[in-house]
């Protein structure tokens, strides 16, 4: 690092001003072609008779010399002890290669810097006025995830691409302005007196220094990190559960699965080996977990029974709950749910884990559970970024924020998705982390930036003379959750007082976003819909003719009408 620092600095020499001399005595210089002796003695001289005295006297031997040397003084040198070296070396390499986004001057565009490629980030990204704004995103993915897809990518139902949408296609101007970056780093910290966000680089090795840090002044700042797998601190989960929030994560489960079963046919094999290769654990009975148990019965009723004859009869698929299977929905369809797993070979079991080890799972009553493979799925909790954030919290560890979404204490900084959560003090219920909450806050903050952003509203609606408008209400649309063989649980349930949970096994293919789009409208106040069945013998085709002037996940269903059919069993 010290004669990277000596590069950086200048220090260089001319060619051919060197001799080449031993040093076993006293040092050498060499003048042109001329040779005389140095001052200064020799490292084993010094060594022998413990002299450290003429150390103060290389500057005074550096300025005389260098010159006539073929060395470029470098400005106020300094005596080179070994601390001042290694101090110097560490703070020439703290300091960042690229010094990143500086403050926009007066006149030019509001820059948001938006932290995230999740639901909510590319929401706000996507509705952002760039005429308005300039845009700067910062993450270390540089796609956004249809996550409740995710599972169907595991077993090879669906190709990885159709899960992931590149952020350039979801705001263009991050491609194509002058001003709007992505920038494929992790931010870890925040300075919101100076109004800068500091990140890292985020690569494999492909950058010349790898990695380096650089700072982002804003003006204003979204914060849309997302949240971490939960594992309640428990020994072995992080080393040995693959987890499901990633294209990545399900590349790494599919080659898992596959490799197991090529293995297990491998000669000299036990059976006590191959059971446990084949043996796949799922932990979390919530929609993933579920979701991912319905695709692996599929495949193995589907692929492995005709791929894999000599091993079809040992593939396991155990789903373990510490109480009941999605318990965030009606206890009709945690029923149906349980007895369709049931019937398609998942076995189900109550037990809570205590250590995870590289080939099985101990449980809190002692039982010993063998895998091949460990998909974690218990949900979310604030990832590391998030604590380390000196911002007001809400319960549960996530960024507080009020009814606007702002971080309230500081300016300019709003807080969005998974990651963010109403303060105690608001009276705000705790909203679920789903794509449904988070798509639906990225809406409200980008309408209401837009608002501000045309009327010239300042610095974080500093402007009391611009109404803020009502503030962000969730209203719950409806959840749903695929059980496997083409059947799913669509429940409606809006509020006490009307309530509607239905069980659609529904033959879903491309149909099934589209469906729970139909479904979950039928609630909505501001959509007129039309349903009519038509028997057609065996199956009914359901006929959708929605109306609306609103919009869900991208999906824009203003001015028209469109009509949606779905095949029902």
């Amino acid at each position: 690092m010290a004669f990277a620092r000596i590069a950086r600095t200048g220090l260089r020499r001319t060619g051919g001003t060197f001799g080449s001399y031993s040093c076993e005595g006293d040092v050498f210089l060499c003048e042109g072609s001329t040779n005389r002796r140095s001052p200064l003695p020799s490292l084993q001289n010094a060594k022998a008779g413990r002299d450290f005295s003429y150390i103060s006297s290389i500057r005074k031997f550096n300025r005389m010399s260098m010159q006539s040397r073929g060395i470029r003084v470098t400005p106020q040198y300094q005596s080179a002890t070994a601390e001042r070296i290694v101090e110097e070396s560490e703070s020439e390499y703290d300091e960042p290669m690229y010094p990143g986004l500086e403050a926009t001057k007066p006149g030019d565009k509001p820059r948001v810097v938006v932290l995230g490629t999740g639901w909510a980030a590319c929401r706000f990204m996507k509705g952002l006025d760039t005429r308005i704004y300039d845009v700067v995103c910062i993450s270390p993915r540089n796609h956004m995830v249809f996550t409740p897809l995710l599972a169907s990518t595991c077993v090879g139902t669906l190709e990885f691409r159709s899960v992931a949408e590149p952020v350039n296609r979801i705001q263009s101007a991050l491609a194509t302005s002058p001003n709007s970056y992505f920038y494929m780093a992790s931010c870890f910290g925040i300075d919101t007196d100076m109004h800068e966000v500091y990140c890292e680089t985020f690569s494999n090795g492909g950058l010349p220094r790898d990695p380096y840090q650089f700072k982002v002044a804003y003006d204003k700042l979204v914060i849309a990190a997302g949240a971490e797998p939960l594992t309640f601190g428990i020994n072995g989960v992080k080393e040995h559960a693959f987890f499901l929030r990633e294209v990545n994560h399900a590349q790494e489960i599919r080659k898992k699965l596959l490799l197991n079963l090529m293995l297990s046919e491998n000669p000299g094999i036990s059976e006590e080996e191959k059971e446990r290769l084949l043996h796949c654990v799922v932990i979390g009975g919530g929609p993933t977990g579920v979701e991912f148990s319905g695709e692996l019965s599929d495949f193995i009723k589907r692929d492995v029974q005709d791929r894999y004859t000599h091993v079809k009869d040992y593939v396991k698929v155990t789903l373990i709950e510490a109480s009941e299977i999605l318990s965030s929905f009606d206890v009709g369809l945690r029923q149906y749910a349980t007895n369709h797993l049931t019937k398609s070979g998942v076995s189900l079991m109550r037990g809570v884990v205590k250590e995870v080890h590289s080939k099985k799972i101990i449980l809190s009553d002692e039982t010993n559970v063998p895998y091949g493979l460990l998909v974690w799925s218990t949900g979310v909790g604030p990832s590391q970024f998030v604590k380390s954030l000196d911002l007001p919290k809400a319960p549960g560890g996530r960024i507080g924020i009020d009814e606007w979404l702002r971080v309230p204490s500081v300016e300019d900084v709003f807080a969005l998705g998974d990651c963010a959560g109403f303060l105690e003090n608001s009276g705000r219920p705790v909203l679920p982390a789903l794509a449904q909450v988070a798509e639906r806050q990225g809406k409200f903050l980008v309408k209401l930036l837009n608002k501000i952003g045309k009327k010239d509203g300042g610095k974080a609606f500093s402007a009391t003379d611009i109404p803020l408008g009502d503030p962000f209400v969730y209203k719950h649309l409806g959840s749903m959750a695929s059980v496997g063989r083409y059947k799913a649980l669509v429940d409606l349930r809006q509020s006490k007082v009307h309530s509607l949970s239905t069980v659609v096994p529904v033959k879903f293919g491309a149909f099934m976003w589209p469906l729970a789009l139909c479904l979950s409208y039928m609630q909505n106040p501001d959509c007129t819909t039309a349903i009519s069945l038509t028997v057609l013998s065996s199956p009914l085709l359901v006929n959708f003719t929605l109306s609306s002037t609103d919009e869900i996940f991208g999906l824009s269903l203003a001015g028209c009408k469109r009509r949606i059919s779905c095949w029902v069993c």
